[in-house]
C-alpha cells in the first residue's frame, strides 16, 4: 500500500480515518473486556458507552470502509491488501451484529448466543487481520521515510482509547450501583456462637455474616421486563411466596418467640423466611421478627437462586450467596429499569449465574423438605419430623441412575408448561430440547388451597383450581405420564357382603393405596394435616343409617373417625396440638401411606330390621358448603348403598381457631379426593318383608 496520496479519501490525516480508527481500538478494547473481564460496575458502564459508540460510529465506518476500498481497489492485489480485505468482511459481520443484539437487548426478550457469539468472534477476526494489515504498513512506511505516515493516526487513536477507558472506570466509581449494608444488628445475639450466628437453623451465607434484606428480594423485578413475567405470576400465589406471609407460620412463629426466645424462630427462618434470617431480623428486640421485604416474598427468586450448596441433612443446610446486582436493578419504571434490563440482556453471563444444574436434583430440595428437632430446640434430643426426600428414596418412583425410569420433585411439582419465557428449553435433560418452548411451572403445586385464598394472593383462583385438580389426581403431567400412575392420588376400594339379610351384621372394608405420591401420603407437618375417610350408609330408600368422619358445625371432625395423622408428644407425654413443635419429643401415634402400600379400616353396620322414615341428609357446614352429594339408587330394587370418601384439609380446626381465634370464622377448605360407592343386596324372608311394609315408623337401630 503506498504511502500518503493527494487522491486518497482515507489517507491518514483524513478526519474520517482518525475517527474511524480510534473508533475501532475503543470499540475492540472495551467489547474483549466486556467479554472477558470479572464482572464489574465499571463494565456495566463499558457496555453502555460501547453501544453508545457503536451507535454513532456505525454509519462513519460503513462510509470510511466503503470509500477506503474504492481507493485501493485499482491496485494491484499484496499481503496487505488481502489482509485489508478481510478485515473489512470481518468488520462488516461485527457491525451487522453488534446491530443485531443491541436491537434484542432493547426490544426483544433476551440476546440470541448465536448473534453473540457472531458479534465477538468477528471482533476477533477483526482484530486477527486489521491489526496485521495495520502493522504491514506501518513497516513499508518506515523503510521509506523515519516519520511514517499511520504513526499520528496510531497515537492519536489509542490516546482516544485510553481517555475513553478512563471515563469507563471513573463512571464505575462515581455510580457503581446499589450498595448493600451486609451486617447484623448490634445487639444481634450469636446464642450458639459467633460461628453460628443463624443457629438452630443449618442455614449458612457464603460470608458467614449478614446480607441486606433488598440484596435477595425484588422478585418483581424479574418480571416487570417482560422477560420471567409468565414464571412471576405462577410464583406470586405459590407457597414459596407465602412462605413468611401465611397468617399461622407467623402466629407460631410469635408463640415460639414468646416461649422458647426469638433466637429459636431462626429455625423455622431458614426455610419460611430466608430473607429476615440473614437480615437478623430474627432477634432479641425485633417485633414482628420478620421484615418488610421476607414478609412479601418468603422465599424470593434470588432466595431460591442464590443457593450454592445444599446438604442431605435437611433443617435448610443450604449456603446462601449474595447475587451480583446491575445498575439501577431495582428500578421499576424509568430510564433506570430501561438501562437495567438492557445490560442484564446483553450482559447476561452475571445474571445465567442464577440457573444452575443443581436445582435439577432432589437432593436440592431436600434441604428444606426434610426436617429433624434436636436438643437445640427441644431441650431433649433428636427427632425426625417431615422427611420428603428419604420418603422418596426408598420408594418405587427412585431408580438409580435411570432418569427414564426415576420420577422427580421437579417432574411432579413443577411440570413442564407452555411457554414464552427466555428461561424456555432445556439441553441438559434427558428428555428435553433447548427449542421444546416449555418452562417448568413456578407454582410448585402441592395440597394447601387455604392459604394463597386466604390472602387473597394474585392469581389464587387459578392456583386453588390447579391445587384441587393434583389432590384429585386429575392433574395431568403429559412428561411422565408413560411412568406415572393413572387414577387418583390414593386409590380406594370397598370390601363389602354381596348381600345382607335385615339384622345381620354388615362387615365394610375401606381399602386405600398410595398411588401417585412419591412420599408418604399424607405430608408435611401431620401434626396439623388431616385427610380421612367418611363413610354413610343408606338404606333402599337413600336414608342414612349410618355415618362416620363427619364435621359438626364448627368444622371439629367427629371422634372415632378413620384419619392419617400424627400426634406428637412433649417429654411430659402432653399432646402438641397447636404445632409447638419446639417441645417435641416424639410420637406416641402415627399413620401415613408410604408411595405404593395401602391400608384398612373395616366398619361394623347393623343392617336394621325394619323400615325408617324419611332422613335429612343433608347437614349443613362452614355457612355455605353443604355435605351433600347424589346417591344411585336403582328404583324397585332393594339394595343398601355404601360411599367411602377419602377427604382433605389442610389444617385442623383446633389449630385455626387457637391462632387465628374463632370468632375469625375461618376454616380449610376440604377437597374430596377420592369416592368408591358399592351397593349390597338385600334379602328377606317373607314375614321380615311383611313386617319392614306394616311398620314405617318404628325407629333405627344405631349402626355398630
Amino acid at each position: 500500500m503506498p504511502n500518503q496520496e493527494p487522491h486518497l479519501k482515507t489517507g491518514w490525516s483524513s478526519r474520517i480515518t482518525k475517527l474511524s480508527v480510534t473508533a475501532l481500538v475503543f470499540l475492540t478494547v472495551t467489547g474483549l473486556l466486556i467479554a472477558y473481564a470479572p464482572f464489574h460496575a465499571s463494565m456495566e458502564w463499558g457496555v453502555l458507552i460501547h453501544t453508545l459508540i457503536g451507535l454513532l460510529v456505525l454509519v462513519p465506518l460503513v462510509w470510511y470502509s466503503w470509500i477506503h476500498w474504492a481507493d485501493y481497489r485499482q491496485y494491484n492485489l499484496s499481503d496487505a491488501l488481502l489482509l485489508g480485505y478481510v478485515a473489512v468482511l470481518a468488520l462488516f459481520f461485527c457491525l451487522v451484529s453488534g446491530l443485531v443484539v443491541t436491537w434484542q437487548g432493547l426490544f426483544d426478550l433476551r440476546m440470541s448466543p448465536t448473534w453473540r457469539a457472531i458479534h465477538l468472534y468477528s471482533t476477533w477476526a477483526t482484530l486477527v487481520t486489521g491489526l496485521p494489515h495495520v502493522l504491514l504498513v506501518w513497516i513499508r512506511a518506515r523503510q521509506r521515510e523515519p516519520r511514517p505516515a499511520p504513526a499520528p493516526v496510531i497515537w492519536h487513536s489509542l490516546a482516544g482509547t485510553v481517555v475513553g477507558l478512563v471515563v469507563v472506570a471513573l463512571l464505575g466509581v462515581l455510580y457503581p450501583g446499589q450498595e448493600y449494608v451486609n451486617e447484623l444488628p448490634e445487639d444481634y445475639s450469636y446464642l450458639y456462637g459467633e460461628d453460628r450466628p443463624f443457629a438452630p437453623s443449618l442455614a449458612m451465607t457464603s460470608t458467614g455474616g449478614g446480607f441486606d434484606p433488598e440484596s435477595l428480594a425484588g422478585s418483581n423485578s424479574c418480571g416487570t421486563s417482560n422477560c420471567h413475567s409468565q414464571i412471576l405470576e405462577e410464583w406470586k400465589p405459590s407457597a414459596h411466596r407465602y412462605s413468611a406471609m401465611d397468617p399461622l407460620f407467623q402466629k407460631v412463629q410469635s408463640v415460639m418467640a414468646e416461649q422458647n426466645g426469638p433466637e429459636s424462630t431462626r429455625y423455622c427462618g431458614g426455610c419460611h423466611d430466608p430473607i429476615s434470617l440473614f437480615s437478623g431480623a430474627k432477634n432479641i428486640f425485633t417485633e414482628d421478627l420478620t421484615v418488610l421485604h421476607g414478609y412479601n416474598e418468603g422465599i424470593s427468586c434470588l432466595v431460591c437462586h442464590g443457593v450454592r450448596e445444599t446438604d442431605l441433612q435437611g433443617n435448610a443446610n443450604y449456603v446462601m450467596t449474595q447475587p451480583s446486582t446491575y445498575l439501577w436493578q431495582w428500578s421499576e419504571a424509568g430510564a433506570g429499569k430501561f438501562l437495567s434490563d438492557f445490560l442484564i440482556r446483553t450482559y447476561p453471563d452475571e445474571h445465567n449465574k442464577l440457573s444452575k444444574r443443581m436445582f435439577k436434583a432432589s437432593e436440592y430440595c431436600a434441604a428444606c423438605h426434610k426436617q429433624f428437632i434436636d436438643q437445640e430446640v427441644n431441650r431433649v434430643g433428636w427427632v425426625q419430623l417431615q422427611n420428603q426426600y428419604d420418603n422418596w428414596k426408598a420408594s418405587h418412583w427412585f431408580t438409580e441412575g435411570d432418569p427414564e425410569k426415576t420420577i422427580e420433585c421437579r417432574e411432579c411439582h413443577m411440570p413442564l408448561v407452555a411457554s414464552q419465557d427466555p428461561a424456555a428449553g432445556d439441553a441438559t435433560d434427558y428428555n428435553r430440547t433447548p427449542g421444546d418452548g416449555m418452562h417448568r411451572s413456578h407454582r410448585f403445586i402441592a395440597a394447601n388451597t387455604m392459604v394463597p385464598k386466604m390472602l387473597e394472593l394474585e392469581g389464587f383462583e387459578e392456583h386453588v383450581r390447579l391445587t384441587e385438580d393434583w389432590l384429585k389426581g386429575t392433574f395431568e403431567i403429559p412428561e411422565i405420564q408413560d411412568k406415572w400412575a393413572e387414577g387418583p392420588v390414593v386409590k380406594m376400594s370397598l370390601e363389602t357382603p354381596d348381600e345382607i339379610a335385615p339384622g345381620d351384621a354388615m362387615t365394610i372394608r375401606v381399602v386405600m393405596t398410595a398411588n401417585k405420591v412419591g412420599h408418604d401420603f399424607p405430608t408435611g407437618p401431620l401434626d396439623i394435616i388431616q385427610s380421612w375417610v367418611e363413610l354413610h350408609v343408606y338404606d333402599p330408600d337413600g336414608n342414612e343409617i349410618y355415618s362416620s368422619g363427619m364435621r359438626d358445625e364448627k368444622n371439629f371432625i367427629e371422634p372415632g373417625s378413620f384419619m392419617f395423622k400424627a400426634e406428637p408428644v412433649d417429654q411430659y407425654g402432653n399432646l402438641i396440638d397447636r404445632h409447638n413443635l419446639w417441645e417435641m419429643v416424639g410420637v406416641r401415634y402415627r399413620r401415613a401411606l408410604f408411595p405404593g402400600y395401602s391400608d384398612t379400616v373395616e366398619y361394623l353396620v347393623d343392617c336394621p330390621t325394619t323400615r325408617a322414615p324419611g332422613v335429612e341428609r343433608e347437614r349443613a357446614i362452614a355457612g355455605e358448603e353443604t355435605q351433600q352429594f347424589d346417591i344411585p339408587l336403582e328404583e324397585g330394587v332393594d339394595q343398601y348403598t355404601v360411599v367411602a370418601r377419602l377427604m382433605y384439609r389442610k389444617v385442623d380446626q383446633f389449630l385455626i381457631n387457637f391462632l387465628l381465634g374463632e370468632d375469625s370464622g375461618l376454616t380449610a377448605p376440604v377437597v374430596e379426593m377420592n369416592r368408591v360407592t358399592k351397593t349390597i343386596d338385600l334379602t328377606r324372608t317373607g314375614q321380615q318383608a311383611e313386617n319392614a311394609n306394616k311398620s314405617p315408623d318404628m325407629p333405627m337401630p344405631a349402626g355398630g
